[in-house]
């Protein structure tokens, strides 16, 4: 769309490095392995343990393996049932890598971004090994290496907390406001205002575009092709 040209074209011309978060801006990663089934599958392991009593009726049927994670740590912190749990979270978003979904123009975006000399990173909830992974399989790995930063096993570290994100900048030697985030859940948008980076949102669909919007964000971009169109303008 024009107007999501016009309101990315600042963000895009002023951002020499640009975070990225993974699931969701560059593909989807659990489009034919499902988020909901593996949020399952965690449940049911915990209950198999005799911890059915550790998860709340709305956390075992959130269908986020995330909201499952985050809820055992909370009540377990550095426990061995958190590394177990995440560990296992892990090996499930590896089985997703093969049939994940690439982001429509997230590709030739990356590339291009590279090409002209932008520091690239990601910043991510996900396993740093899982994002590894699909970005060897795309080519792209080069575009980021070693700028990878991912979900480790202090899970309060997660996105809205912003250590992913200054882990990158500091790693880039980039300040703040010479960055952007590129990022589809009000999650992202948190953790980049908390360090003053500036926040370009990606949402596939109304839904998530609503999410954003309300969570604040100025600028909320459907597709991709918006800011590849943004960026080659200005090459």
């Amino acid at each position: 769309m024009i107007q999501e040209s016009e309101n990315a074209h600042g963000l895009i011309d002023r951002a020499r490095f640009v975070l990225f978060d993974f699931d969701g801006p560059i593909c989807r990663l659990f489009a034919g392995h499902k988020a909901e089934r593996v949020a399952g599958d965690l449940v049911e392991w915990l209950e198999g343990r005799g911890l059915h009593g550790l998860l709340s009726e709305v956390e075992r049927d959130s269908l986020d393996p995330h909201v499952v994670l985050r809820a055992v740590d909370r009540r377990h912190p550095g426990s061995d049932l958190v590394a177990e749990l995440e560990e296992r979270l892990t090996q499930e978003e590896l089985r997703a890598v093969p049939s994940a979904m690439p982001t429509a123009y997230a590709d030739p975006l990356i590339r291009t971004w590279s090409a002209v000399g932008s520091g690239l990173a990601i910043a991510t909830n996900n396993s740093p090994r899982v994002v590894r992974e699909y970005l060897a399989g795309r080519g792209l790995l080069e575009c980021f290496a070693p700028h990878v930063y991912g979900r480790t096993q202090d899970l309060h570290l997660l996105k809205p907390d912003p250590h992913c994100l200054v882990r990158a900048l500091n790693a880039m030697g980039a300040a703040p406001a010479a960055a952007l985030m590129i990022g589809d859940a009000p999650s992202d948008l948190a953790a980049a205002r908390s360090v003053k980076v500036p926040f370009l949102g990606y949402a596939r669909n109304e839904q998530k575009k609503k999410l954003l919007l309300d969570a604040g964000a100025d600028v909320v971009v459907t597709s991709l092709d918006s800011v590849l169109r943004v960026l080659r303008r200005g090459a």
